[in-house]
């Protein structure tokens, strides 16, 4: 999915936090405003004490987006269980994707983890340590349903208007199949600019072509052309070295799988529960 752009932060909640980023107002909030020890369960050291900081970048729906003044979907209620685990609350940072292959954020102390439908790649491994595969990703090529696409292949055999959000995965596979797409800086953007018409197909990952068509009205106007396998899967990922942090959350999704959670969370926010799609193997 998604690797990188660089993007203002945005307001949620009126906390400041270091850097000059700000806080966002997630699901949940800190008991004690960042006093006392920042040893949490298990030994695993926090950036700030009484919450797990995650840093992401909005909107990416279904795995993260503001819903009724909250930041919520898929992988905040996965790390909400990380949270539980180690006694503590989750808070979010809305942070420029590209600190994500970086490790920036990690590496300066502002997030403890990120969470951002991440695909896992060695590129990205050098920088970060990845959790174990939480999600095996597709891409989807969605067209106005008056285009007469019907693939990928007709996109570029009938040089059709392409576009993908920048930097991400789904841009970098069409890229070398030789195509040269209109580069978006967020879902939204590629969504509002098929809907504008400055392009006649997108690719993007296929669970969150799959949370536009929830719309009627999106629905009606749009298809799906192609799904295309590219291997993905997607990870959480914490500073390189931080094997404390990366054991409980690889610990926090085995368990999740196991007693049943994760497929309610992904019927809730995904859809339809696709055991292939849910189920990738531990790296």
């Amino acid at each position: 999915m998604k690797t990188l752009l660089g993007r203002r932060t945005r307001v949620l909640a009126a906390t400041t936090a270091t850097a000059g980023m700000v806080l966002l107002a997630a699901c949940t909030s800190t008991d004690d405003g960042g006093s006392g020890s920042t040893t949490a369960a298990g030994g695993v050291e926090l950036v700030k004490a009484g919450q797990l900081t995650t840093c992401t970048h909005l909107p990416y729906p279904p795995f993260q987006s503001e819903i009724d003044g909250k930041v919520q979907g898929f992988d905040v209620a996965l790390i909400d269980l990380v949270a539980d685990d180690l006694g503590v609350k989750q808070q979010i940072l809305d942070t420029p994707f590209e600190n994500f292959k970086t490790g920036a954020f990690l590496n300066a102390g502002e997030c403890d983890l990120a969470a951002a439908g991440m695909t896992i790649t060695d590129e990205r491994k050098k920088n970060v340590d990845f959790s174990d595969p939480y999600f095996n990703a597709t891409q989807a090529v969605l067209v106005d349903k008056d285009s007469g696409v019907t693939s990928l292949a007709d996109v570029k055999s009938e040089n059709v208007k392409l576009g993908a959000q920048a930097q991400t995965t789904g841009e970098d596979y069409v890229k070398g199949q030789g195509l040269d797409p209109v580069s978006f800086e967020s879902s939204d953007a590629v969504l509002n600019g098929l809907r504008t018409g400055q392009v006649k197909a997108v690719v993007i990952d296929y669970p969150v072509v799959q949370g536009w068509l929830k719309d009627k009205a999106n629905a009606d106007a749009f298809t799906v052309a192609e799904q295309i396998d590219t291997g993905e899967e997607y990870g959480f990922t914490v500073k390189k070295g931080n094997a404390a942090l990366q054991k409980a959350v690889n610990k926090a999704l085995a368990d999740a799988k196991a007693d049943g959670t994760y497929k309610k969370l992904y019927e809730q926010w995904i859809g339809p529960y696709d055991e292939s799609a849910a189920s990738p193997a531990a790296s």
